[in-house]
């Protein structure tokens, strides 16, 4: 890995970076851009509610990722939520309501949580809730969507309204996408990208790298199409195996040595560009920033879980203040015993150390 790249600076305690990043990526775009200049000013005021709480002994993760729906109009293969049982197809009358995410999403606003990501399930079944989202204008919210739902009223409404940052599911090109997510996906979603292109919206990508991909996403033609139609940010999350059967897709050392180094040749190329990876430029960290160090989740019912890749939870916002579940006792655990920094094969830590995180939520 570039040893420039400091994920610290980047992502956990450098949100000013990513703003500046942000604005270069959008000098081309005055709508996008004034909107980046009025939350440059409002990131300032987070941060330093943030170093506030830290001087009073509560660090406060600069993060959150909110799973605002358990539903999903897709079936993609190996999906890790529908295994873990945190998505499926019926109806579920016990999810957070709107009005319990405007609740949070407002405690998140005064103790200066910057970014709040909202994940599903697809979030775009939740309009509801994304339009609680709007009138917090302190906070981006990139939303994580298969695309397939991004109508022309969705279209207006993140044009109108830059605090929503569609970010979308894309496996490469059309037949790695329509492999995992289904026929015609990889269609619909090079025409979603065309309309916000065309519409001036700022917009990412989210791709999960697998061994059968990892070539392809990484490569110039992959990175500068999705360039050339206005794609300004991609999050590369690598693939997390759901069953014994799958781990032989799931990148390994050598995949992610050739991760690293390609992502530092195309963040030079593409420096007006924000490109993150998940796990991997956690080691720059120290360590994993789930359970509160650089973030945590919350789920679509309302648990605090270290991550949506460690779905469990003693404590639960619905009952609770945010600034209160910061201090759940699994997160302090998790913190203490050192297990974010610990050795592991590669890939996520808590994944690997799921029978450690069982043990320590039964004690």
């Amino acid at each position: 890995m570039d040893n420039n790249f400091k994920l610290t600076e980047y992502l956990s305690s450098g949100i000013e970076n990513i703003i500046k990043n942000a604005v270069k990526a959008s000098l081309d775009n005055p709508k996008e851009s004034i909107f980046i200049a009025k939350y440059a000013l409002s990131s300032k005021k987070s941060k330093k509610l943030r170093t506030g709480s830290e001087e009073k002994g509560l660090h406060v993760p600069p993060f959150l990722i909110a799973s605002i729906t358990n539903s999903c109009n897709l079936h993609c293969k190996g999906c890790y939520a529908r295994a873990n049982h945190s998505c499926n197809d019926q109806k579920n009358d016990n999810l957070l309501t709107c009005d319990e995410w405007d609740r949070i999403f407002t405690e998140a606003e005064n103790i200066g949580v910057g970014f709040i990501l909202l994940a599903g399930g697809e979030p775009l079944l939740r309009r509801d809730v994304i339009e609680k989202a709007i009138k917090h204008k302190n906070i981006v919210f990139p939303i994580f969507t298969n695309g397939t739902m991004l109508d022309n009223e969705y279209l207006a409404l993140f044009d109108k309204n830059r605090n929503l940052i569609p970010i979308l599911s894309i496996e490469g090109d059309l037949k790695l996408t329509d492999d995992r997510r289904g026929e015609g996906v990889y269609n619909k979603l090079n025409k979603c990208i065309k309309s916000m292109y065309n519409s001036g919206i700022f917009f990412g990508a989210s791709v999960t790298v697998t061994k059968e991909n990892i070539e392809n996403v990484l490569s110039d033609d992959f990175v500068s199409e999705l360039y050339d139609n206005g794609c300004k940010l991609i999050f590369y999350v690598e693939y997390i195996p759901v069953t014994s059967t799958s781990k032989n897709i799931a990148p390994d050392d050598g995949d992610r040595e050739f991760l690293e180094n390609r992502l530092s040749v195309l963040r030079a190329h593409y420096n007006n560009m924000i490109m993150i990876a998940f796990p991997g430029d956690e080691k720059a960290s120290g360590g994993c920033l789930a359970a509160g160090r650089g973030f945590f989740h919350i789920n679509s019912h309302g648990g605090a879980e270290p991550c949506p890749f460690s779905p469990y939870s003693d404590t639960s916002l619905r009952n609770m203040p945010l600034i209160e579940a910061l201090n759940s006792p699994l997160f302090i655990k998790l913190q203490s015993k050192d297990i974010l920094n610990s050795e592991h094969t590669g890939g996520c830590v808590l994944f690997e150390q799921e029978d450690k995180v069982k043990e320590l939520i039964s004690e």
